[in-house]
């Protein structure tokens, strides 16, 4: 009997689908996540040696790239479907004092840390801040809402799924930006302002919305042929890669399209079960697709991904998801009167994840950053120290949220935070 590589990657690949689909039975009542078992899985291949993968760093080739930039386009398509609260400027209150007070501060606080805690240059150190900033809409999964049609599920559990749903394609343009400081060209501000930030992110709302409104037409409101009368949730997939391939022909937000795309589509028809059907098999998709990605990022963390760690680098990611993140969002709900005990779940779990190593690949394979093993060892901490400690800590946490907030919708039947 001889066993290969060319065997053994996919008996590799069935056994981790496998876990995919049963380990969250054995792990729904343990303060342990999926994640943090993929990540030791990959960690123990390669200290076995039995796959001779030649990655010793996540933006090795394309390939990675490629990979986390699905498993963000399915998470964003699948955050969009599963909100069940309409759209409104109050309504969504929490989710624009996230986004615009706690992630700007948060970039701020990173950058300027880089570049004076780890002396990495202005370009370097924006790169980071942009790539951590954001909550990650893939591996946040566990404290956000559940699948259609379940009803308001809390103000923690909406705020952090319409944040993921946004802040990915937010960041996106202080990534760019980090990128222009890298080259030896000046930066063109006016462009980067008017360009990346603002026409950028309009164009991509305005997309997503009428997309999303064409597509929930055929979906469930052609006279002829109804999309939705299929059932198939497999339709997720593909308005996905259709919304985000529109926005890169005409220069948009590839990421703010889809998730606008998928919240559209779910508020042409807001009670329809296809909402569930494509949610599901979003879900599905995305589960399997991150499960790889954590299983090759434990790989390369046994790989020595984290060898030139300094102890700077693990204070400024200690700083960032225990102090700065925390901060920032607290800050953003001054003035509300929403309860701390939401602020403060709101605050803690700003996961780091799938979207900080896409970002870091992106602007490594576009520009050259001078302390490039160094900046990776400090995003990988981040997201190694993100994934054990609000892995560990979801499952209770939400729990007594929930638990709490069932009490006062008894006492109060319009409770929702």
């Amino acid at each position: 009997m001889h066993l290969e590589a060319d065997t053994l990657l996919p008996m590799g690949l069935g056994a981790i689908i496998l876990l995919v689909a049963w380990l969250p039975l054995v792990l729904n009542k343990l303060p342990l996540s999926l994640p943090i078992i993929c990540v030791l899985i990959g960690i123990g291949l390669h200290s076995s040696g039995v796959l001779p993968l030649d990655l010793d760093r996540l933006d090795d080739d394309h390939v990675p790239e490629r990979l986390n930039q699905a498993v963000v386009l399915i998470s964003l398509m699948g955050a969009g479907l599963r909100l069940d609260r309409r759209f409104g400027w109050r309504r969504w209150g929490s989710t624009w004092r996230l986004l615009g007070v706690a992630m700007p501060l948060t970039i701020l606080g990173v950058t300027l840390g880089a570049h004076l805690w780890l002396g990495s240059s202005w370009a370097a150190s924006l790169l980071l801040g942009a790539a951590l900033s954001p909550t990650d809409p893939v591996l946040a999964s566990d404290v956000q809402t559940g699948p259609p049609g379940q009803g308001e599920q809390g103000e923690v559990r909406f705020a952090l799924t319409s944040e993921a749903g946004l802040n990915d394609g937010l960041a996106f343009p202080f990534v760019t930006l980090a990128v222009l400081l890298a080259q030896p060209a000046p930066v063109a501000w006016g462009r980067w302002l008017g360009l990346d930030l603002v026409s950028e992110m309009g164009l991509g709302v305005l997309i997503g919305w009428l997309g999303g409104r064409a597509m929930g037409w055929f979906m469930f409101h052609s006279p002829r042929l109804k999309l939705s009368d299929t059932g198939d949730g497999l339709a997720a997939v593909g308005v996905t890669l259709i919304a985000y391939a529109t926005a890169e022909i005409l220069g948009a937000n590839g990421f703010v399209t889809v998730f606008v795309t998928g919240a559209s589509i779910r508020a042409s028809e807001p009670d329809a079960e296809f909402h569930r059907a494509m949610s599901g098999f979003a879900e599905q998709v995305e589960r399997v697709l991150v499960m790889l990605v954590l299983v090759l990022f434990g790989w390369s963390l046994g790989a020595g991904l984290l060898q030139p760690l300094t102890w700077r680098g693990v204070l400024l990611a200690l700083a960032l998801i225990l102090v700065l993140r925390p901060a920032s969002a607290w800050l953003g709900f001054l003035g509300t009167d929403l309860r701390w005990q939401p602020k403060a779940l709101m605050a803690f779990f700003g996961i780091r994840g799938i979207g900080t190593l896409f970002y870091m690949q992106y602007a490594f394979a576009r520009a050259r950053f001078g302390d490039h093993d160094a900046l990776w060892a400090v995003v990988a901490f981040t997201v190694l120290l993100s994934i054990l400690l609000h892995g560990v800590t979801s499952t209770p946490l939400m729990r007594m949220a929930e638990r709490r907030l069932r009490r006062r919708r008894r006492e109060d039947p319009k409770e929702v935070r």
